[in-house]
């Protein structure tokens, strides 16, 4: 019988603690990387959507700063033109700045997709010291550089083509504002 409520009492005291491991996380083996089925893209450090944003001049989000200052971008004025009633003449002055940007970015997205494509290579090579990682990070650094320029330039224009209501308008539709 004694045994038998060691047993109890052994068993009271486990369960608790398998609990707690569990909770937090500590079960005894590794979870996966977070990276786990990335290791299979043509390019490591870009998803299919990334290169298809690079390729086609869309923001990857490097308009923020803007963005969500105040200063909307042209596509998303393009899109919202009935909500926040772009006249004919706004429409046209958007247009105009959303192909400007598109021009810059599209060649700057391309090229930004070589020099990763290059890093790749040379990695799943091994043919790279740090001489050759520090030249190719520069060169990528400052073409995302002149990316962002080219997305926040564009955000640049914008507010002079818009009333204040219309600039309230957009950042209220895009949930920056209360409702």
């Amino acid at each position: 019988m004694r045994m038998f409520f060691s047993i109890i009492i052994g068993t009271l005291l486990w369960l608790p603690m398998q609990a707690i491991a569990a909770g937090s996380g500590h079960t005894g083996h590794h979870a996966a990387s977070p990276y786990a089925g990335q290791h299979n893209r043509q390019i490591k450090s870009l998803s299919e959507r990334y290169i298809d944003d690079l390729q086609n001049g869309r923001g990857w989000g490097l308009a923020k700063a803007a963005e969500l200052n105040g200063l909307p971008g042209p596509v998303h004025l393009l899109e919202m033109r009935e909500e926040i009633q772009l006249s004919t003449e706004q429409v046209t002055a958007v247009e105009h700045a959303y192909r400007a940007m598109k021009r810059g970015a599209i060649p700057l997205g391309e090229q930004l997709i070589k020099l990763e494509t290059r890093l790749e290579h040379a990695f799943a090579s091994r043919q790279i010291n740090e001489s050759a990682l520090k030249s190719l990070m520069t060169q990528i650094a400052t073409v995302r550089g002149d990316l962002r320029y080219v997305h926040l330039a564009a955000h640049l224009k914008t507010p002079t083509l818009l009333s204040a209501e219309q600039i309230a308008a957009y950042n209220r539709l895009q949930g920056y504002t209360p409702q």
